[in-house]
């Protein structure tokens, strides 16, 4: 059994973000990237699926600051096989990009499932999962909280709105889009991703060019705007619902 996971570096969004100087991309200058929280957790679930199935895992990602951090700490989990794609990654490249550069990959390894984070906070053109599966053929699911693997098939649990999970059964090969690990993704200490360092190697791959077709065109970023709307109506119950009528009345709704 083999399993391929691709993963991603996003903004972290505990930093302050500001937009840069063209008005069309946020400012990458100091920005601190950190692996997007969902491709943890797909992480995670392949090992999960190791422990459980003797399966061999190769995590790989685009190369980014900060990437090879990402990539030892995926090994020290549990990892067999790291890799590195090399290109011109540092100022982002759109969901579409990302996902052919991913599907060469993955044709190369030829493994028996994908997992991959079910969406990423900067995705804005789609996320990675259903696009990659699309370039593959492959069929997908999205919104996934468990994988049991039986034979050549794998019985997966989706989560919908309302607290329903459905239990599906996919043909691998497959691509799964993971929204929760069966088990929180696992802590690994700093010596161990330094020990990782000493005794693995990442691979790097070479992409000649990109094809950044598919994206969607940015004319200007804008932050959020601060405004005073709130209104605060107090009252017992017929004083505030006579308020709201005169305020809906006063906006036209009624």
């Amino acid at each position: 059994m083999k399993i391929a996971v691709p993963i991603n570096l996003v903004p972290d969004l505990v930093e302050e973000l500001t937009i840069d100087d063209s008005g069309t991309a946020l400012d990458m200058s100091w920005l601190r990237l950190t692996i997007n929280e969902f491709d943890d957790h797909a992480i995670e679930e392949a090992i999960l699926l190791k422990e459980e199935n003797d399966a061999e895992i190769t995590v790989f990602a685009s190369d980014q600051e900060g990437v090879d951090d990402m990539l030892f700490t995926a090994i020290a989990k549990g990892a067999d096989q790291a890799i590195k794609i090399m290109g011109d990654f540092e100022e982002g490249v759109n969901s579409h990009t990302l996902a052919r550069v991913f599907r060469d990959i993955i044709k190369e390894l030829n493994p028996d499932l994908v997992l991959t984070g079910v969406q990423a906070h900067n995705d804005q053109d789609g996320s990675i999962g259903p696009l990659l599966a699309g370039y593959l053929e492959m069929p997908y699911v999205g919104y996934v909280s468990g994988v049991d693997l039986q034979g050549g098939k794998a019985i997966v649990k989706k989560e919908y709105p309302g607290g329903l999970i459905a239990e599906m059964e996919v043909t691998l090969p497959a691509v799964l889009g993971i929204q929760a690990a069966e088990e929180p993704p696992r802590y690994v200490a700093i010596s161990k991703v330094r020990q990782a360092m000493k005794t693995s190697t990442i691979e790097e791959r070479d992409i000649s060019e990109l094809d950044i077709s598919g994206g969607p065109v940015i004319d200007r970023m804008f932050k959020p705007e601060v405004g005073e709307r709130a209104i605060m109506i107090e009252g017992d119950e017929e004083e505030v619902a006579a308020r709201l009528i005169e305020l809906f009345e006063e906006l036209g709704v009624l």
